[in-house]
């Protein structure tokens, strides 16, 4: 039986043995470092879009130059340019009207007849005064006179001449007070005729035959007859204080009326107040319209518009790019390094979609619209988009202006 020969222990391992192992270990260490490196790619990821998402994005706007000339449309109050309400002088009763609305009158045409007989019978009475005193008035004269002759013959005393010249004067003092009373009573009397005080037409007529007419004022009695003159038209208009330097005596006005489709009406300011009203904060002034066909009626509505010039044109934001802060208004510009500065501005007129700046920004800022009521100065903002100058809101406002 042969003899069967053992290979012996702890033989090394064979070169291909040893490759596979290598492979392996390259493979896990591979695989290691994929995982480590994509771990800090989106650990990378992760703070770039912290750092984005800490840097809010603003849109931002260049404040908008007014034009130098502008238009101003404000309400309108239209009134006629004479308008009175005619009430009675005298007490009586109504005898005849002679005019009813709508009627065309003539300065000094006649409206009624008042039938007053206590004032005739008063002024009769204060002419038969008259005469009584002017009688005792002659004869105190004529006794004052003798008197007066024979104080130089030394007839009479000094005395008695001085009393009869003083009865003179009491008998002229008492005929003049009968001269006044029958003057006023004779005016009195003249008022039974009521009279139109201007051209007009009659609006209102408040009056019939057989009423009961007292005499007084407006608070204490009825209006008998209101006359309106509209052959030119009154339109008073209240301009705020911003605009009023600009609105002066000869600047022309245009009325626009909507009920009549948008038309148009030429008028000028004559007056206004040179003053502005402390509590409204606007300048009351009359623009006069003339109205020879009758196209505008007293009472109605109208825009009026003014074409205002201003040498210095100022700056302009809409109301969205405004802060509204305890310290005053502000406005939020990014500077050059990407912060936020918020600039203390004085505003002018508002125009609704639009405001002006009279002071604190010289136009070359970027203004953020529709900032956050949080932000602050120095805050980092990244800028995605700048909207056309005056941006959209401020150009709306512009058109509707």
């Amino acid at each position: 039986m042969g003899t069967q020969q053992q290979e012996p222990h702890g033989k090394p391992p064979s070169r291909r043995s040893r490759w596979w192992l290598l492979a392996v270990i390259v493979v896990v260490i591979v695989l290691a470092a994929q995982g480590i490196f994509s771990r800090h790619a989106a650990h990378a990821e992760l703070e770039r879009d912290a750092d984005r998402n800490s840097v809010q994005t603003v849109e931002v706007i260049r404040p908008m130059r007014a034009k130098p000339s502008q238009e101003l449309i404000l309400a309108g109050d239209i009134r006629a340019f004479s308008d009175a309400p005619i009430f009675a002088r005298t007490s009586g009763y109504l005898r005849n009207w002679y005019v009813d609305i709508g009627q065309h009158v003539k300065k000094g045409q006649l409206l009624a007849e008042i039938d007053a007989p206590e004032t005739d019978d008063q002024l009769r009475q204060a002419r038969a005064d008259e005469q009584t005193a002017r009688a005792n008035y002659t004869l105190a004269k004529t006794t004052s006179d003798r008197w007066a002759s024979m104080l130089k013959n030394n007839s009479v005393s000094r005395q008695e001449a001085d009393e009869k010249s003083g009865d003179l004067l009491a008998k002229q003092a008492t005929l003049n007070a009968s001269q006044a009373n029958v003057s006023r009573l004779a005016q009195l009397a003249s008022f039974q005729r009521v009279l139109a005080p201007f051209d007009g037409v009659v609006t209102v007529r408040n009056t019939d035959v057989g009423q009961l007419i007292d005499a007084g004022s407006a608070s204490a009695s009825r209006e008998l007859f209101h006359i309106q003159d509209a052959t030119t038209l009154r339109v008073f208009v209240d301009v705020p204080q911003n605009d009023a330097r600009l609105v002066h005596v000869g600047l022309p006005a245009e009325l626009l009326m909507n009920d009549q489709g948008r038309r148009k009406f030429e008028g000028v300011t004559v007056r206004t107040a040179g003053a502005v009203d402390p509590v409204a904060r606007t300048m009351r002034v009359e623009v006069d319209v003339k109205n020879p066909a009758g196209d505008l009626l007293a009472g109605e509505y109208a825009q009026v518009r003014f074409n205002l010039t201003s040498d210095d044109a100022a700056l302009m934001l809409p109301g969205n790019a405004l802060l509204f802060r305890p310290e005053g208004v502000r406005a939020a510009t990014v500077d050059s390094n990407g912060r936020v500065k918020l600039v203390p501005i004085v505003l002018g007129t508002d125009y609704g979609t639009r405001v002006t700046i009279q002071s604190g920004l010289t136009g070359d800022e970027r203004v953020i619209v529709n900032p956050p009521d949080a932000i602050v100065d120095g805050a980092v903002v990244r800028i995605g988009k700048s909207a056309p100058q005056g941006s959209k809101a401020a150009s709306e406002g512009e058109t509707s202006s």
